[in-house]
């Protein structure tokens, strides 16, 4: 790596918000900043956990309890995010699932999924925006998911999500361009976290496993590695598009 290369991977100066950054990708990705120097803001659920994470965090990492599943909770969480004077780089991670038929959706769990796949990364998103105008500096990186670009069966409400979080991606490139902010999604493929264990058993990732080219699931640190350089300096010139990091899992 020339040295050039690594001050563009530098983010000493800068402030990272991470949002579901307790576990699986999220958490790969504020190492990755965190390690490379960013002053980290990090997002997750639970209480007790955020409180034992702050306990134990270093100078420079901060855990904030966050609840977008609720329209209460990601007001609250806005009006925090409004009273900070400076973020560079917005993450939004946050994401979760449901299995479901578009004639078995719910409301209740259309309306959460919604909420913390899309409302929250489009309200935080202008939050975090108005503050990068004021320093003419930003990225943002929003993690989708392949099924933000093609379709399975019963992946209804996750799916529409998603594809919807591409879209807003597209929507604020244009809009935050000329005050020098860059907007990209990742979408991750299969990766290897707790929650795909739990989710998918042995057979039925063996039979994932046989579907993508390079033989093997993802690792976390490989979806945060696409996530770094999009954040970074490095990207000076990419806005409005989706990396899919997936091991070829959807050449087919």
């Amino acid at each position: 790596m020339t040295s050039e290369s690594g001050q563009n991977l530098d983010f000493s100066d800068q402030t990272a918000l991470v949002t579901g950054a307790t576990r699986g990708i999220g958490e790969a990705i504020a190492d990755a900043l965190g390690a490379r120097g960013a002053t980290l803001l990090l997002t997750g659920t639970d209480p007790d956990d955020i409180e034992r994470r702050n306990a134990a965090a270093p100078p420079g990492r901060r855990y904030l309890r966050a609840d977008f599943a609720s329209a209460d909770g990601l007001q609250a969480f806005l009006d925090q995010l409004a009273s900070i004077d400076r973020i560079d780089v917005c993450i939004n991670n946050a994401g979760i699932n449901r299995v479901d038929a578009v004639d078995e959706i719910d409301p209740a769990d259309w309306d959460a999924v919604a909420n913390v796949n899309l409302r929250a990364p489009a309200l935080i998103t202008g939050v975090v925006a108005r503050t990068m105008k004021r320093h003419g500096y930003g990225r943002i990186v929003n993690v989708s998911s392949i099924w933000g670009h093609r379709v399975w069966e019963k992946r209804a409400t996750y799916a529409s999500t998603k594809w919807g979080l591409r879209g807003l991606t597209a929507a604020s490139a244009r809009d935050l361009a000329a005050d020098g902010i860059l907007v990209n999604t990742v979408s991750p493929g299969f990766t290897d976290t707790a929650l795909v264990r739990r989710n998918y058993s042995e057979a039925e990732l063996a039979s994932v496993v046989n579907r993508i080219p390079l033989g093997r699931l993802a690792r976390t640190d490989e979806i945060a590695t696409a996530v770094l350089f999009l954040a970074s300096r490095g990207n000076s010139y990419i806005t409005g598009q989706s990396l899919v990091v997936d091991g070829g899992y959807g050449l087919g």
